[in-house]
């Protein structure tokens, strides 16, 4: 893709104009409040703003990213939806069983088994750590914190994302170019649709008027129909 970034893509001063959503689990306050400070910081001073989830832990927040993928809110397939990406907030610390590691395992394996699926622009901030002062050492820090840098990779995969939409288009126009058929001169009343190849045409994708409406409303029917 070299050449092709869009000006200030990747810069992590640049402006990003985008709505994320943000999952925090606060199941430990204090950790969770540092964490949401340095990314709400980053979030605003890159232009992007946000929505706010809070859940009580970890195993939580897979979840919540899965119901607004499945409503439709978020993925990079829906045109329509109010979120261009997401960041989890949350954090994890080893304790004397085993349960540190079905939540970390988990909760990690449900996030990316979402995000690939719905392909969501995504930045990751479950701290999973020994001890209470190592997540605070990580939370703390604002915009050189860890809820800061899940922003910054969240909001670099959204401008990713855009510059593949953008190519995804540029390759369409190309085909077309190279076919050099003109979309607009096209007239299916002088098509034989006998000889047509239909598993290779998708009319939906044809801006063309509809021969048999017209046809209908002026009396006459299409050629190669029967009425």
């Amino acid at each position: 893709m070299a050449g092709r970034d869009a000006k200030g893509a990747g810069d992590p001063q640049a402006k990003v104009e985008a709505r994320v959503l943000i999952i925090e689990a606060r199941y430990y306050e204090d950790i969770g409040r540092e964490l949401m400070a340095g990314a709400v910081a980053e979030l605003r001073a890159r232009g992007a703003t946000y929505d706010v989830v809070s859940v009580p832990g970890a195993l939580e927040i897979p979840q919540v990213l899965a119901q607004a993928a499945g409503k439709m809110l978020i993925g990079g397939d829906v045109a329509d939806g109010i979120y261009d990406g997401a960041v989890a907030l949350g954090c994890v610390i080893r304790g004397e069983t085993s349960h540190y590691d079905i939540v970390c395992n988990n909760a990690n394996h449900g996030l990316m088994e979402t995000i690939i699926k719905y392909d969501i622009p995504f930045g990751n901030a479950v701290l999973t750590v020994d001890s209470r002062e190592q997540a605070m050492a990580r939370a703390r820090g604002g915009r050189q914190g860890k809820g800061a840098d899940a922003v910054r990779a969240c909001l670099r995969m959204v401008e990713v994302c855009r510059q593949f939409e953008e190519l995804g288009a540029d390759v369409i126009l190309r085909d077309v170019e190279l076919t050099g058929l003109n979309l607009d001169e096209i007239d299916l009343d002088e098509i034989d649709l006998d000889d047509l190849d239909t598993d290779e045409i998708d009319l939906d994708d044809l801006d063309i008027d509809d021969p048999v409406a017209e046809n209908e409303t002026n009396g006459k029917s299409p050629k190669g129909r029967r009425s």
